[in-house]
């Protein structure tokens, strides 16, 4: 599979962005897609997770109650919308599928394949 990031881009803070999270190659059924993010220097951090079949989706701390994440069956396309942006949001954001247990979701290694990133930043 091949995955297509998009919607970065440079917002205020309290601003929204939209990111998209294309599959080619196969269908998003059976997985669970996530999006991560990474600022220079520091590890891969998990943001949000949704499962394609059923739906359940697990959202990290720091962004529950400001991002959403949501599908499109019929586009195969994940998207995370943004809302109340932080300067601390700024990050190259990445999405990425692969089908981890309920206790390994938040595990960036859980994800087989990933998309090539898109930035994210937040001024303040």
């Amino acid at each position: 599979v091949q995955l297509q990031a998009s919607g970065g881009g440079l917002v205020q803070a309290g601003g929204s962005l939209r990111l998209s999270c294309a599959a080619s190659g196969r269908t998003f059924s059976g997985y669970t897609v996530g999006w991560f993010r990474q600022t220079p220097g520091k590890e891969r951090e998990f943001v949000v997770a949704i499962r394609w079949s059923g739906g359940n989706t697990y959202y990290a701390d720091s962004v529950n109650g400001r991002f959403t994440i949501s599908r499109d069956n019929a586009k195969n396309t994940v998207y995370l919308q943004m809302n109340s942006l932080r300067p601390e949001d700024t990050a190259v954001y990445y999405c990425a599928t692969g089908r981890p247990i309920a206790s390994t979701v938040r595990a960036h290694v859980s994800y087989s394949s990933w998309g090539q990133g898109t930035l994210v930043t937040v001024s303040s």
